[in-house]
């Protein structure tokens, strides 16, 4: 009985936020909190969860297969098939596929994460690149910043977690192990493989 009635609370949330104009591709496989907020022009397609105090903006496509919590999505973003907890996202970013965002992340706009990063408790700057296979922890991004493939910032000693910093513009190199604390100076580069455990300087 407790899961009819909640069968009938889901088609409730769902049915009031279609007619408000959002696009469910397949309401049935699709899960959203009565505390969830949408605006007009939404798509959300299967298997996609909604939870929390999530806030979506105009012209987002969710899903497929993404679950979002207490996170905020700008105008415009994707988010496909990753899990994102407690982030704020700016417009036109894209996330995904099987990526994971952890909380206390900002992404600043038009930021592509792609396939299987993590991100937890970092600030990444407008137009940067997180390909894939990285892991961006405790971490300040700078603008239009280049992240090579498997690139890790190193974050814990065994003891405590320590703060990576990369300027705007620097581009790190594929398979980099950023070891904090370290400080990336704007429109520097690392070289593919590179275990940075001193800072450096800026190229400007």
């Amino acid at each position: 009985h407790l899961a009819l009635a909640e069968a009938g609370m889901r088609d409730r949330i769902r049915n009031r936020w279609m007619t408000d104009g959002v696009t469910m591709i397949d309401p049935a496989t699709v899960y959203i909190d009565a505390s969830a907020e949408f605006s007009q022009d939404v798509t959300i397609h299967p298997n996609t969860h909604i939870l929390g105090e999530t806030r979506i903006a105009s012209g987002c496509e969710i899903g497929p297969n993404s679950v979002l919590v207490d996170t905020a999505v700008g105008e415009d973003s994707e988010v496909v098939a990753s899990h994102v907890t407690g982030a704020v996202i700016g417009r036109r970013v894209k996330i995904g596929p099987f990526s994971r965002i952890r909380p206390d992340v900002s992404i600043e706009a038009d930021v592509n994460v792609g396939n299987y990063a993590e991100i937890k408790n970092s600030n990444i700057g407008s137009s940067s690149h997180i390909g894939h296979f990285s892991y961006v922890g405790d971490a300040d991004i700078g603008h239009n910043v280049n992240i090579g493939a498997g690139t890790v910032t190193v974050n814990y000693d065994g003891d405590k977690k320590h703060r990576t910093v990369v300027g705007e513009g620097a581009f790190i190199g594929s398979g980099s192990m950023l070891v904090a604390p370290i400080e990336i100076g704007k429109w520097a580069a690392t070289g593919a493989g590179a275990v940075v455990t001193h800072d450096v300087p800026s190229a400007e």
